[in-house]
């Protein structure tokens, strides 16, 4: 069985990662989320252990020390953290695991793992970005500004990504990152079990 492949998918908040991530759990099979671990209160439906495992800065504090996150960070006076255990056991079954996560955390796990395909999702322009934060409903002005300069300092390393996906249309992103991610499968650094194994059928064949 070959290793699923470590998928990281970044973007602006707002940028719509949380609807294409849905959809495309919902269109193809073999994708698992990982769940993030954050010390931010639960909103409206979120579901601790599907959505995030919720926890205080103390509990997040001991999971660093016992070096259990692939990567963590801090994002508007909250930490977020990927549990290593999840992402390893579902790699190991053949899975492909997607960590939605920001861009401190993606360049940690890229430096450690850089087979890990980083994809960043971005509207089609800045003022549809500050449309779609606005039209959440969920936060308040001062938050809403201080995500619109947070997006003023990640646009500079979104060239640091191994692709830009641009959200215009939900169900053509969709399709657009599942075609990415199957095409990384199909690169000579992800067929080495299958290269090995052609030539050794073929050196049997020789052996006649």
């Amino acid at each position: 069985m070959n290793k699923g492949l470590l998928v990281i998918l970044s973007g602006f908040s707002g940028s719509g990662k949380g609807t294409i991530m849905k959809r495309l759990m919902e269109k193809y099979d073999n994708y698992v989320l990982s769940v993030s671990a954050t010390t931010r209160q639960p909103r409206t439906g979120e579901v601790d252990g599907v959505h995030y495992f919720f926890k205080t800065q103390e509990e997040f504090d001991q999971m660093i020390k016992e070096d259990a996150f692939l990567e963590y960070a801090g994002y508007v006076n909250h930490s977020y953290g990927t549990p290593k255990a999840y992402v390893e056991e579902n790699l190991n079954a053949g899975r492909d695991v997607i960590l939605e996560i920001e861009m401190q955390g993606a360049l940690q796990v890229k430096r450690n793992r850089p087979d890990t395909l980083m994809v960043f999702v971005t509207p089609p322009t800045a003022a549809e970005l500050e449309k779609r934060l606005r039209g959440r409903g969920t936060e308040t002005e001062d938050v809403i500004q201080q995500r619109l300069q947070r997006a003023v300092v990640e646009a500079e390393y979104m060239q640091l990504y191994d692709y830009i996906l641009v959200n215009d249309e939900v169900e053509a992103c969709v399709d657009e990152l599942h075609s990415l991610i199957q095409a990384q499968h199909k690169q000579v650094g992800n067929q080495k079990e299958f290269i090995e194994d052609i030539c050794r059928q073929l050196n049997k064949r020789e052996e006649k």
